[in-house]
């Protein structure tokens, strides 16, 4: 049923995982969807409201929720991790339970109360065979054909991992488009550097394809705690160092678990006159 409030399709919720901000859409109860125009329109800092990525809440017959998800471009994103972080923690406060389940393009994703403010998701399994990710051709994953030897990963999204002496000496606004359209990732990647700080601890920086530099993604750093694992430079559980704060990463054989922190930043209803307003 649609709610009668003729402000309804017009409000939104403005959530943060470690910096990693978003738009929050609930069609529950019938709002319309945005269209990719409004999705850019929406994620202007300047004249909009800013986000890396908006999400949509939908109803789902199997799950507590399906989410869709969208990048500042307008681009759609079969996962983000710090979303589901923050879509997770906004429906366990809304219910008062401690755990929920949350469809995406990753399947059910199991998400829980961790304690202490936390949220944990349980991500699934890595994708490590070329054809998942998705690459242009057959190839080694481990270890890419690009300067500097990248690792890719998939976790719903693609993602290449560079593994650097120095993450903070990385141009990322440059180093990151450059590699986000590299003619084997046929859908664009989202591109990490990171360096080792430890058997349990990386420090990461992430270019998100069709957002730019972000302070956190969630899916980056379960992307590089695996990339990492894999090549041996850590253990399966890590801290990782992000622009924005720390995330815990821990790769089970059930999947790739990701704990943090989420804010509840503000709700908002937006302006008739807004372009195409929802």
């Amino acid at each position: 049923m649609v709610d009668a409030d003729p402000l309804f399709a017009r409000r939104f919720i403005k959530m943060h995982g470690l910096g990693n901000d978003f738009v929050v859409v609930d069609r529950r109860a019938g709002a319309p969807a945005p269209d990719a125009a409004l999705v850019r329109a929406l994620g202007d800092r300047h004249r909009g409201v800013g986000f890396d990525q908006l999400v949509l809440i939908e109803p789902d017959d199997r799950a507590d929720a399906r989410l869709v998800f969208f990048n500042a471009d307008g681009s759609v994103s079969a996962a983000c991790g710090n979303a589901t972080r923050c879509v997770a923690r906004l429906l366990m406060d809304e219910t008062g339970a401690t755990n929920v389940t949350l469809r995406t393009g990753r399947g059910v994703l199991e998400c829980a109360d961790a304690g202490d403010g936390l949220t944990r998701v349980n991500m699934g399994h890595p994708m490590t065979d070329w054809r998942e990710i998705p690459l242009a051709e057959p190839l080694d994953t481990l270890a890419l054909p690009i300067d500097g030897a990248p690792t890719a990963t998939g976790m719903g999204n693609p993602h290449c991992t560079f593994f650097v002496g120095d993450a903070e000496a990385v141009d990322l606004a440059t180093f990151g488009p450059a590699h986000e359209h590299h003619p084997l990732f046929p859908e664009r990647t989202n591109v990490q550097v990171a360096q080792v700080i430890g058997p349990d601890r990386l420090r990461m920086r992430v270019w998100e394809r069709g957002a730019g530099v972000t302070l956190a993604s969630g899916s980056s750093s379960c992307a590089t705690a695996v990339a990492a694992a894999r090549r041996g430079l850590t253990g399966r559980s890590v801290t990782v160092e992000l622009d924005g704060g720390t995330i815990g990463i821990d790769w089970r054989q059930d999947g790739v678990h990701m704990t943090g922190p989420t804010a509840y930043v503000f709700d908002g209803v937006l302006g008739p006159a807004f372009p195409g307003a929802i």
